[in-house]
């Protein structure tokens, strides 16, 4: 009895050592809410994943010494989620399929695999009929350019986002934000799309280099960044007050004194799951923190709740915060 006591416990430990899917609080399909689309102010809505900080590092430190412009001004302005999590895979391609397809998905983090299902790209071009020029991945990593694709055969090559993912637009290397972040810009300014979701590296990048000085320098060049995307935005008299932000990022990484701290990630340790979500925007309260939990598959089903579009497959709930509420 004793052995199968014992049997029984690691079993159900081993998706927790082995970093694999942690189930979603909720199964909840993006439109069973009560909530009118066309009540919402934002017409634009952007999505930064910042890849690989650490709450330590960011908002866990509330002298916001490495992020002082997300710290003390963009908090203040938006609803800061402080227990968001990731509760599948903590790698980066991972991470990003969660918040494209609203399902955590045991990926190859190579690029070389599709997600298994259809993403908030395609279902918002199809359902919303957009010009794909509306609908954009701009990412840093080459290799996210597989987000905007799927395996799934009834939408396999259908209804794909416009792309430009890495220095060329190619789909492979990894240059550094500085390269490819102002052609980011340039596309928004021009296309000023419904949705984008970007992909900023160098935190990332830096931290698996071990090399702590340019890692934390690496913040403060992203927090840079996004002041001046913002400042683009509330400078654009198109997407002044009608834009949302949404930042966030699609792991953490293992905490000092865990395996090799900050070099590393990719299992369910508290330092990899404890991600974060600030949103701002003209219909998110200002200056609101929200200690509830929620998840990446959650903001995928509330992007979908406020387009007003459907994602069956999807898992997760609608952040009512984020709705009104």
């Amino acid at each position: 009895m004793k052995k199968l006591l014992i049997l029984t416990m690691i079993l159900a430990a081993l998706p927790i050592l082995l970093g694999t899917q942690v189930q979603s609080n909720s199964n909840v399909n993006s439109n069973t809410i009560d909530f009118d689309p066309s009540k919402m102010i934002a017409k634009h809505h952007i999505v930064v994943v910042i890849d690989g900080p650490r709450w330590t590092e960011t908002y866990g430190d509330t002298s916001y010494q490495y992020i002082p412009n997300i710290g003390k001004i963009l908090r203040k302005e938006g609803t800061l989620f402080t227990n968001f999590r990731n509760g599948g895979r903590t790698y980066t391609n991972s991470g990003h399929t969660a918040l494209c397809t609203g399902v955590h998905q045991n990926i190859s983090n190579q690029g070389t695999q599709l997600p298994k299902r259809s993403n908030i790209f395609q279902h918002l071009i199809k359902e919303k009929q957009l010009d794909k020029r509306k609908v954009w991945l701009l990412t840093s990593k080459g290799k996210l350019e597989m987000l905007s694709n799927t395996k799934d055969k009834d939408w396999w090559n259908q209804y794909l986002p416009s792309t430009y993912c890495g220095l060329n637009g190619s789909g492979v290397g990894y240059p550094d934000d500085k390269y490819t972040f102002p052609v980011f810009k340039q596309i928004i300014a021009e296309h000023k799309p419904v949705f984008t979701l970007i992909n900023l590296l160098d935190i990332d990048v830096w931290g698996h280099a071990n090399n702590w000085e340019r890692y934390i320098q690496a913040h403060r060049d992203v927090d840079a960044m996004v002041m001046d995307l913002w400042n683009m935005i509330q400078s654009d008299p198109v997407m002044k007050d009608k834009t949302a932000l949404y930042l966030t990022n699609d792991h953490g990484r293992h905490l000092d004194g865990h395996k090799n701290g900050f070099v590393s990630h990719g299992d369910g340790c508290e330092g990899c799951r404890h991600i974060s979500l600030l949103a701002i925007g003209p219909d998110f309260q200002k200056n609101r923190e929200v200690a509830t939990e929620y998840d990446q598959v959650d903001l995928t089903a509330t992007l979908a709740t406020i387009f007003g579009i459907t994602m069956p497959d999807a898992k997760g709930c609608p952040i009512p915060e984020l709705l009104g509420k």
